[in-house]
């Protein structure tokens, strides 16, 4: 026979079982095509949640991160010189850089009081977010007709039933005077500082429950700083690459600053989503195993139901490896019309949720009301890689068996 011979025919074979008759294998192969769709379908859906879960991370982190940051890979401050600045600006791509000092403080208000991040930012600060579109209560400013206002996360918001433009309740930040003597008195040993809420933004709850935002001023002025930053942000302009701008910066600045972009920044939150889709992607393979038993007990009461067509087959000259790739064309069969239909299953309810959302958060975040999802083309790579080898390894040993048991009858 010829290689295309040795192909057409065991398909042609393999085609006749799989679509002839109403028989008990008929029945089993429509369970294995049906656990095997449910298995598919299952694995894209999941796979594509977590794609909307990373990206979801992604945009509610850049509300606050910057293209990129930068900061002392020693200590927690800088000094802001001339020769830095020079550095900075021979670097093509940079659209807005923003200087930041940032420390932990005592907030309090009224009664009530709290550990906060307190984050002094320059004037261009509001060119670097475009923060209006977070802003869900008050105004953007700052600084106005030289009265410093304070932005606070709506969590924090909540939490210690701020108001906005109270003047009779001011904040109150206190932060550890910069001495070597230590004092018991909080009065001699902290510096506090007086400043009013001018607005409430939302962006993410964690980071909305820690930090607020002054001017730049009244931060230093309170941190006693004079020279120093803790970090600079940039925005990348729209024609520029963000890597490339971050390897041109690290290049100008070497080893005395840590230059991170946005992933970068918040690596260890992307990375636990990431490591929590690879296991989930490991336990629906075993799911889509478990399903391919049927795959597998189909196979093998096929070939006992076929006993008599193989041993014909035999006689007329067919090999143990012709009969083989029957069985395995007969079992990527099965696995071939299940994971196509699980495919567009999933693709299917994919995009339903995109459109209509489906499925609810079930909780009331401001931001985003169903499950994101986003579809990846990897996914649908990795779910039929997947299938290809459950089915191979399924369908080696009933292709093996039914031809063992051939030969034994023909002795």
């Amino acid at each position: 026979m010829s290689k295309t011979s040795n192909f057409r025919v065991p398909l042609f074979i393999a085609r006749r079982y799989f679509s002839i008759g109403k028989s008990f294998i008929k029945l089993l192969s429509s369970i294995s095509m049906f656990g095997v769709a449910i298995g598919t379908a299952a694995l894209v859906i999941v796979l594509s949640v977590f794609n909307g879960l990373e990206d979801l991370t992604r945009n509610m982190y850049m509300m606050h991160n910057p293209d990129i940051k930068i900061s002392p890979s020693k200590g927690k401050h800088f000094e802001y010189t001339d020769a830095l600045k020079n550095k900075l600006n021979t670097i093509e791509g940079v659209e807005v850089l923003t200087e930041t000092v940032e420390d932990n403080a005592l907030l309090i208000y009224k009664d009530q009081q709290k550990v906060i991040n307190m984050k002094g930012v320059s004037s261009n600060f509001m060119s670097l977010y475009e923060f209006d579109t977070t802003l869900v209560l008050g105004d953007s400013y700052l600084l106005k007709d030289s009265v410093p206002y304070l932005l606070a996360g709506a969590e924090l918001y909540k939490e210690l039933s701020l108001r906005v433009k109270d003047n009779l309740n001011l904040l109150e930040i206190w932060f550890p005077k910069r001495e070597k003597k230590v004092s018991l008195n909080p009065n001699t040993a902290f510096k506090k500082a007086y400043i009013q809420i001018g607005g409430i933004f939302l962006t993410e709850p964690e980071y909305d429950a820690q930090n607020v935002i002054v001017p730049m001023g009244f931060a230093k002025k309170l941190l006693q700083y004079d020279n120093e930053l803790t970090s600079l942000e940039i925005r990348v302009a729209e024609n520029y690459s963000i890597y490339e701008v971050q390897e041109q910066l690290k290049d100008a600045l070497g080893d005395d600053f840590e230059v991170k972009n946005s992933d970068e920044q918040q690596a260890h939150i992307l990375k636990a989503v990431k490591i929590e889709k690879f296991f989930t992607y490991i336990a629906f393979v075993f799911i889509l195993g478990v399903a391919s038993f049927n795959i597998f007990y189909s196979l093998a009461i096929l070939g006992i139901e076929k006993k008599k067509d193989i041993s014909i087959l035999m006689t007329m000259g067919a090999s143990q490896t012709f009969l083989k790739r029957v069985f395995l064309i007969e079992g990527s069969l099965i696995a071939f019309v299940g994971a196509s239909v699980g495919l567009l299953l999933g693709y299917g309810i994919c995009i339903g949720q995109q459109y209509f959302g489906w499925v609810s958060l079930g909780i009331n975040s401001g931001l985003i009301d169903a499950y994101p999802v986003k579809i990846k083309a990897l996914d649908f790579v990795m779910t039929a890689a997947a299938i290809i080898v459950i089915t191979f390894l399924a369908s080696i040993v009933p292709a093996r068996n039914a031809t063992k048991v051939i030969i034994t009858e023909n002795v």
